[in-house]
């Protein structure tokens, strides 16, 4: 213990013993220093130290100051800003502290400072206790050598655990605290009981010793005979100092508890701003009675314990409140999609109301398409929640109206941006052709996706990506390039945030291999396989959330019996005639011959257009589909043009206008789809089974 203060502020020779005995024996009380608020809580008994009562207190430490003379209080301060600028991890010092009727009192103080892992002060926990009795005369200090030294062992284990209980979370945190070797039971308790006050009643929180379990007691009525229930009531600790004294007070709990062999015990109500909120009781094996230094030293501990509970309870409230905020944000369920295999998995940061803006989503789009979305909003709040749930309807409702990925993604940036937060986002959108296997995908400054194949490999898509939402727009980056790869049967993409890969002192590339290994190493299914990521980023732990989306494309529904593509240039000639070569020989190997006129007619119309009214070139794919009720051969044309066609009554001479009326009467389905900065004219030919 650093005691900077007793050497800078002496007793006088002549100083007085206080007159009154009753009032000289010493109180002792708690306090809690917010250093971030500059507000200081005291209890009841720290506020009589002070002669002062709650009334009079406004919490800040210098309405405390009115009762210090000027040189006490500069050495007072002297000696506390010292300490929390070197560093030290404790102080204590004597004061006077001068009461309403003019008398000064003699006055120890002992703190506590708790740091950041910066190193930065943030709190001062702590006691003030009556010493004018200790200090008043010569003879008696020496007398109570042995008890001040055992006064300051017992105030050690009480700062010790209040230190501990700094950090605690959660309810069961403090138990935890308690219970364990460096907590209450360097008092000499065998073990505690805890209660909380809830809707009137006591319920039972811990229990005592293994086994030591009371039936009945886990929720009682406050009216109820029970030590706990008492001590609520009334306000007053009760201090059962023989366990004659125990089976008299409490005869109905007393046969039930004998086995414990119990010789006394303490039971403190836990007070948070003069209302109870539960009761702590610690029972005892060794000893009959307490001393009067003994009492204020459990009656302190127990305001500190009534702290840490009330500031746990407030935790998991918010916590509770915030996940439950940030969960209704997210879809309630997956819709199911023909020819694909989903799994979605979220996993909350353990840090209260702290929350973070990730999310994901699933947007069944005509056509046999499916837009998968993962984004993340930056911060860890419950704003970046908010926002997160505006952007997520926001690019629900653009990919639904029809628009490119691009465009997607362009207008939420534009909306994110005009809704006047502080807050970016960064988001990948997937939007995939189930019968095909085609997948266009846009990224807004977020990590990119992986892919696993068939045989469990799997790789990185590298894809070239824009600014994070919010940020094109206001620096006018709104370009998305489009990146397209193809999911075969059997592939399975991925889409995650950062939190699954990013973990502090290691790097982005090594968290992408570990990735990489368990998705190597996991089940097929993609529902297995999310438990598998979600479960390894829970052991993990770490402070950031982790949202998580598969899309696995299955075989059954069109699978792609053959692909051939060709690449036609405007004013190519010799690959106009090489495409029309392509489609006349796969018609005829795939079984079709008897509709080849047909298909070579409106590949060549599609083709003809594409490079007519585009400046760009065409893209000739032809696929055979099978796998659903019938066997299809799809003919695509992709150009660089976003201009959608559009049917024309044919002109006076009939040379054009029949284009789009031909492919409808020819085709058995025909279509048009956004495909990166252009488009795609599709068109299907049923064709009979091959033997």
């Amino acid at each position: 213990m650093v005691d900077r203060g007793a050497s800078a502020l002496s007793l006088p020779d002549d100083w007085p013993a206080h007159p009154d005995p009753i009032m000289a024996l010493n109180r002792m009380g708690s306090f809690d220093w917010d250093l971030d608020t500059a507000l200081m809580y005291m209890d009841a008994q720290a506020l009589a130290v002070f002669d002062m009562s709650p009334q009079e207190y406004d919490g800040h430490p210098q309405t405390l100051g009115t009762r210090v003379p000027p040189a006490d209080a500069h050495g007072l301060d002297t000696m506390v800003s010292q300490a929390l600028k070197d560093g030290s991890a404790n102080y204590g010092a004597y004061f006077r502290v001068r009461h309403r009727d003019g008398s000064l009192w003699w006055t120890h103080t002992q703190g506590y400072i708790h740091r950041d892992e910066t190193g930065r002060p943030r709190r001062i926990l702590g006691i003030v206790r009556d010493a004018t009795h200790e200090l008043s005369e010569s003879a008696a200090r020496r007398e109570q050598a042995a008890e001040d030294r055992a006064r300051r062992q017992q105030t050690s284990v009480v700062q010790i655990t209040t230190a501990a209980l700094a950090h605690a979370r959660t309810v069961q945190d403090v138990i935890d605290v308690l219970e364990s070797t460096q907590g209450i039971t360097h008092l000499g308790a065998t073990s505690l009981v805890m209660g909380l006050l809830e809707a009137g009643r006591v319920r039972l929180v811990a229990a005592g010793p293994e086994d030591s379990y009371v039936p009945g007691t886990r929720v009682t009525r406050l009216d109820e005979p029970y030590p706990m229930n008492e001590v609520v009531r009334t306000l007053v600790p009760h201090f059962i100092e023989s366990p004659q004294e125990f089976a008299e007070s409490y005869p109905l709990l007393w046969p039930n508890i004998t086995d414990l062999k119990i010789t006394s015990a303490a039971y403190l109500p836990l007070i948070v701003q003069a209302r109870p909120i539960g009761a702590i009781g610690l029972l005892y094996n060794d000893r009959r009675g307490f001393s009067a230094e003994e009492r204020n030293v459990l009656v302190a501990l127990g305001s500190s314990i009534a702290q840490s509970l009330q500031r746990a309870m407030f935790f998991e409230q918010e916590k509770d409140l915030a996940q439950g905020l940030q969960q209704a944000m997210l879809p309630r369920s997956i819709p199911s999609v023909p020819g694909a295999d989903l799994a979605v998995r979220y996993r909350s940061a353990a840090l209260g109301r702290d929350i973070g803006g990730d999310w994901y989503d699933l947007i069944p789009l005509p056509g046999g398409r499916v837009g998968a979305v993962i984004g993340d909003v930056q911060g860890h709040d419950t704003h970046a929640a908010a926002v997160m749930g505006q952007l997520r309807i926001v690019l629900r409702a653009y990919a639904a109206e029809g628009h490119t990925p691009a465009t997607v993604m362009a207008r939420a940036s534009v909306f994110l941006h005009e809704l006047d937060t502080d807050r970016f986002a960064t988001c990948l959108y997937a939007e995939a052709d189930l019968s095909t296997g085609v997948v266009q995908v846009v990224r807004a400054g977020h990590i990119d996706p992986m892919l696993r194949h068939t045989d469990g490999t799997c790789r990185r898509l590298p894809v070239e990506g824009g600014l994070p939402l919010g940020l094109s727009a206001e620096f006018g980056g709104l370009t998305y390039p489009v990146d397209t790869v193809e999911l075969d049967p059997g592939q399975t993409l991925l889409l995650y945030t950062d939190g699954l890969v990013e973990q502090p002192g290691i790097d982005l590339d090594e968290g992408m291999r570990t990735l990489r290994e368990l998705v190597r190493s996991g089940p097929d299914d993609v529902r297995a396989l999310a438990d598998r990521l979600i479960d390894v980023a829970e052991e993990r732990g770490g402070d950031d959330d982790v949202a998580l989306l598969l899309l696995r494309r299955r075989g059954p529904t069109r699978q792609t019996g053959g692909r051939l593509q060709q690449h036609v240039a405007p004013g190519d000639p010799e690959a106009l005639r090489e495409a029309r070569h392509m489609i006349r020989a796969a018609v005829h190997a795939w079984g079709a011959g008897d509709r080849a006129d047909e298909i070579e007619l409106v590949a060549d119309e599609l083709i003809t257009n594409a490079l007519m009214h585009t400046e760009g070139a065409a893209v000739v794919t032809l696929r055979a589909l099978t796998g659903g009720a019938d066997r299809r051969l799809r003919v695509e044309v992709e150009d660089s043009s976003s201009a959608l066609p559009r049917r024309r009554e044919a002109g006076e001479s009939g040379v054009s206008g029949r284009g789009l009326l031909l492919v409808d009467l020819l085709t058995d389905g025909w279509g048009v789809e956004a495909r990166g900065g252009g488009k795609c004219l599709w068109c299907e030919f049923a064709v009979p089974e091959r033997d």
